[in-house]
C-alpha cells in the first residue's frame, strides 16, 4: 500500500492540492501499479474532502474504488459519515496499539476502547465500508505492554476486518525486534492478514521491512521517496528492488520497476522535496561511476556491476568526468557521443578534465566536444604569446580596469587600461603593449558566449570570437568556468595565430 498521499503528506511543508492528489493517485494505481493507496485522513479540511471526492469519483468510474483507503478515527461514526459523503469504501481505523497511548492520551480502559471500536466497525459494515485497523504505537506496545497488544488482537480477530495494520509509529524497532514481534503475532494468528508500516528514524526501515517479510507480513506500507513525518517512511523504490532481488522465491509483487524513477521525479516536483543525489535507485548519482578504475572494470567483463542495473528503473549508467576520472571514463562518454580520439589526444583531453575537476567543477558528457575542440585547437599553432597574469576590477561608479602581464617570445610586458567592461579594459591593455611594439591587432567583429547545449553543469562556458585582418577572418574559442576567462583564453589563441 502506498501512503504518499496521507502519511507522506505529513512531511514538513508538503501539501498537495486537489488536482495534484488526483494525478498522483492515478499514477500510483495505473502507472506504478501498487495494490492500494491511502489518500487522506477523514475530517481534516474542506480541501481534503474535495480532493478525496475527486479521487473516489475517478476510482468508481475505473474500478479502483476498493483500492482507495482513508485514515479514520474512533469518533462515534463522524468519520463514517465523512466517508459516505466522500464516496470512499475502505477505512483504516486508527486505534491505540500501546497501553501507554491508551492510558495517557485517551484516558480509557481497554474494554472501553474495544467497545467504541466495535461500534465504528458495525457502522462501517452497515454503510458498505470495509475496515482495516491500525494499532498506533504497536512497536512500543510490544516493548512495554505485550499483554495488552495480545488482548487487543484477541478482540480484533473476532471482528469483520480485512487487515490489521502494525506500525512502528516512532521508528524505534531494530531488525531483530521486528522479526521477533512479527513472528510472535503471525504464529498466534496464522489466518489473519497483517500489514507492516515502517518509519525510518534510525535509517532501519528497509531492514525492518525485510525482517517483517521473513516473519510473515502480508502487506507493506511505503511512500514514494520515503516521504513522511520526521525521517519519513520506508521508501517504495528501495523496498521494491529488495523484494525483487532477495525475496523473489517467497514474494510476488506487481509494482512496475520501470516506472519507479519517473513517478519519483514527479513527486519530487509536486512536493518540492528534493531527492538526495545518493538515494538508492532514484538518486541522481546512484548509477554514476566516478572512479576511472570502475569504468575500466566495466570495460573488462562488467566487474563493477551488480543486480541493480539502471535499465530496470528506466535509467542509464553514467560515467562522471572530473579529477578522479581516467581515460576509461572519458572513453565511455566518447562512445556514447560516437567520437574517437587517438591516444595522444585522449591524454590531453583527460588532463584538461582533471584540471577542471581540481577546480571542483562538474563536467558532463555534453561538455566533452567543447573540451576536445578547445584542446585540439591548441595544437594548430606554436605557443609564442602567453598571458601570464591579470587583475580585473569592476566597481560601482568607476570604469572597469585591467592590469595585464604577458610574454611575447620570452619578452615580458605589463600594462594597465580602462574600458567599458572588464574584457574591453583587458583588450585596451593588450593594444597598448602591441602599439608600443609597433604591432597591430585584428579587429574583433563578433563575440558569442554559450554553454554546451543540453549541459546541466556549471563547469564550462565557451566564448567564440571572430577576428578580422586585411586578409582574412578567423575564429578562436576559449573554454572555462568563468565567462571573462574563457574570452581571455580565446584572445590568447588569437595572439598566437
Amino acid at each position: 500500500m502506498d501512503t504518499t498521499l496521507r502519511d507522506g503528506e505529513q512531511t514538513s511543508g508538503v501539501s498537495f492540492p486537489s488536482a495534484e492528489k488526483l494525478t498522483i493517485a492515478k499514477l500510483l494505481l495505473e502507472e506504478l501499479n501498487v495494490d492500494r493507496i491511502e489518500v487522506a485522513s477523514a475530517r481534516v479540511s474542506k480541501g481534503e474532502f474535495n480532493a478525496v471526492k475527486a479521487i473516489t469519483d475517478w476510482a468508481n468510474k475505473n474500478g479502483y474504488i476498493d483500492r482507495v483507503e482513508m485514515l479514520t478515527f474512533v469518533d462515534g461514526g463522524s468519520s463514517i459519515d465523512w466517508m459516505n459523503n466522500a464516496g470512499a469504501k475502505v477505512q483504516n481505523l486508527l486505534t491505540k496499539g500501546s497501553l501507554n497511548h491508551l492510558t495517557h492520551q485517551l484516558k480509557k480502559t481497554p474494554e472501553q476502547h474495544f467497545s467504541e471500536i466495535r461500534e465504528v466497525v458495525d457502522l462501517a459494515q452497515k454503510s458498505g465500508i470495509k475496515t482495516n485497523v491500525y494499532l498506533e504505537d504497536w512497536s512500543n506496545g510490544m516493548h512495554n505492554s505485550p499483554e495488552y497488544v495480545f488482548q487487543f488482537l484477541d478482540f480484533l480477530v473476532t471482528l469483520p476486518l480485512e487487515r490489521i495494520l502494525l506500525p512502528d509509529t516512532l521508528g524505534v524497532l531494530t531488525h531483530y525486534q521486528t522479526f521477533d514481534y512479527f513472528s510472535q503475532i503471525t504464529a498466534k494468528y496464522p489466518d489473519t492478514h497483517f500489514d507492516f508500516h515502517a518509519h525510518n528514524d534510525y535509517d532501519l526501515s528497509v531492514a525492518n521491512v525485510m525482517e517483517a517479510i521473513k516473519a510473515g507480513a502480508k502487506g507493506l506500507h511505503l511512500t514514494v521517496n520515503g516521504m513522511g513525518e520526521r525521517a519519513g517512511n520506508a521508501p517504495m523504490a528501495s523496498v521494491v528492488a529488495v523484494i525483487n532481488d532477495f525475496f523473489k522465491e517467497e514474494v510476488e509483487i506487481q509494482v512496475k520497476e520501470t516506472s519507479l524513477y519517473s513517478v519519483s521525479k514527479l513527486i519530487e516536483t509536486f512536493s518540492g522535496v528534493r531527492i538526495p543525489s545518493n538515494k538508492p535507485v532514484v538518486g541522481d548519482n546512484v548509477f554514476t561511476q566516478t572512479a576511472g578504475i570502475h569504468a575500466d572494470g566495466d570495460n573488462k567483463n562488467n566487474l563493477y556491476f551488480n543486480d541493480l542495473m539502471p535499465e530496470r528503473f528506466g535509467r542509464k549508467r553514467k560515467y562522471a568526468l572530473g579529477k578522479t576520472s581516467g581515460k576509461a571514463n572519458i572513453e565511455k562518454n566518447l562512445q556514447e557521443l560516437g567520437l574517437q580520439l587517438n591516444d595522444e589526444d585522449l591524454k590531453k583531453v583527460t588532463q584538461r578534465i582533471i584540471e577542471l575537476g581540481d577546480q571542483k567543477e562538474l563536467v558532463t558528457k555534453e561538455d566533452l566536444p567543447y573540451i576536445i575542440s578547445d584542446v585540439l585547437d591548441s595544437n594548430l599553432y606554436q605557443e609564442k604569446v602567453t598571458i601570464e597574469s591579470y587583475v580585473l576590477t569592476h566597481s560601482k561608479g568607476l570604469k572597469p580596469s585591467t592590469t595585464v602581464a604577458l610574454t611575447i617570445d620570452d619578452e615580458y610586458f605589463q600594462e594597465h587600461a580602462q574600458g567599458d567592461g572588464q574584457y574591453d579594459a583587458f583588450m585596451n591593455a593588450i593594444k597598448k603593449i602591441y602599439v608600443n611594439k609597433g604591432m597591430s591587432l585584428p579587429k574583433l567583429v563578433d563575440y558569442a558566449v554559450r554553454i554546451p547545449p543540453g549541459s546541466t553543469s556549471d563547469a564550462l562556458c565557451e566564448t567564440i570570437i571572430t577576428w578580422e585582418t586585411k586578409d582574412k577572418r578567423f575564429i578562436t574559442r576559449g573554454l572555462d568556468s568563468d565567462q571573462t576567462v574563457s574570452a581571455i583564453k580565446a584572445t590568447q589563441k588569437m595572439l598566437n595565430i
